[in-house]
């Protein structure tokens, strides 16, 4: 009988972690309250539920947060993401004000709100992430307000109802590159990502907007830089560029570890393109220093205006 196990050249090989990710815990007092106020307020956060590295930093030094909202289960099943799918809940109309509390509580000066990807709503969640916006307004209008939506399916009446809220920055994800998109983005699109954040600078002009690459998929440094040229092609002011992490077995193995010396120049390149800020690092991620990319943009804007 034939045996169906794979042989050695057929498994994927899983790379040893650099040193240069080893990170520092911090679960200092800050630390605590943030994550012990979460589960108060029965709040979820992409920093939790996508194990991103950089949660004791933010939370126990920066006082900053990623609130994900629309609950905690995702309709889509993307290849290199932590969050869990399936059959989400049912609306919990009430959380726009309760982030808002948690917000004004905490005394946040800057929080981004993302949430899981809600397919089985006509909006795609817009609504609701709106009323976020606008409820955080309320309570607390110092603290300045980023979003990071799914692609709301493509549908541009969505968007809109999103952008009517004014928030301080729109962040979108393209995540990967053109090719590798279809195995590593379920649902998602290449092109349809672009064109949302394309038309998120249509209808606000004035409103910063962001988005993310991941590397370390087995992209080419050719592709990388087709990436940088498309986000500017549609007028996208900060890119932020990190390691992908293998969060578990079953999601995509690492292909390539990349340096700190070959994320600064990617970081450099960008600069030289024309974003108006770039965090690129092994640990960086879409809110990595977020509050530092805003007021950078910020200034840039009220620079450009003075001109």
């Amino acid at each position: 009988m034939t045996s169906c196990k794979p042989t050695s050249t057929e498994k994927e090989e899983h790379l040893r972690k650099p040193d240069w990710l080893k990170i520092k815990l911090n679960t200092n007092d800050e630390y605590k309250g943030l994550k012990k106020l979460m589960r108060e307020k029965n709040l979820n956060t992409v920093c939790e539920e996508a194990r991103c590295p950089n949660i004791h930093e933010c939370w126990g030094e920066r006082r900053t947060a990623t609130m994900m909202i629309l609950g905690s289960v995702c309709t889509r099943a993307c290849r290199f993401c932590a969050v869990k799918t399936g059959l989400p809940n049912e609306l919990d109309l009430a959380e726009p004000e309760r982030v808002a509390d948690s917000v004004a509580i905490m005394n946040l000066k800057h929080v981004v709100i993302t949430m899981v990807a809600r397919d089985d709503l006509k909006d795609g969640g817009s609504e609701v992430l709106a009323e976020t916006v606008r409820a955080i307004r309320r309570k607390s209008p110092l603290t300045s307000v980023e979003v990071l939506p799914s692609d709301l399916g493509g549908i541009k009446e969505n968007l809109q109802l999103l952008m009517d809220a004014k928030p301080d920055i729109l962040n979108h994800n393209i995540e990967t590159v053109r090719r590798l998109t279809p195995r590593v983005r379920a649902r998602a699109k290449y092109d349809r990502s672009l064109e949302f954040l394309r038309l998120a600078k249509e209808m606000q002009p004035t409103i910063p907007t962001k988005s993310s690459l991941m590397i370390g998929l087995g992209e080419t440094h050719e592709e990388i830089l087709e990436v940088m040229d498309d986000l500017r092609a549609n007028n996208v002011d900060i890119m932020t560029i990190g390691q992908y992490l293998q969060p578990t077995k079953k999601h995509l193995v690492v292909k390539k570890y990349y340096s700190p010396l070959e994320f600064g120049k990617l970081r450099k390149i960008a600069m030289e393109k024309g974003f108006k800020h770039c965090e690129a690092g092994p640990l960086v991620r879409s809110s990595y220093h977020a509050d530092e990319q805003v007021n950078a943009a910020t200034k840039e804007r009220q620079m450009q205006a003075d001109m």
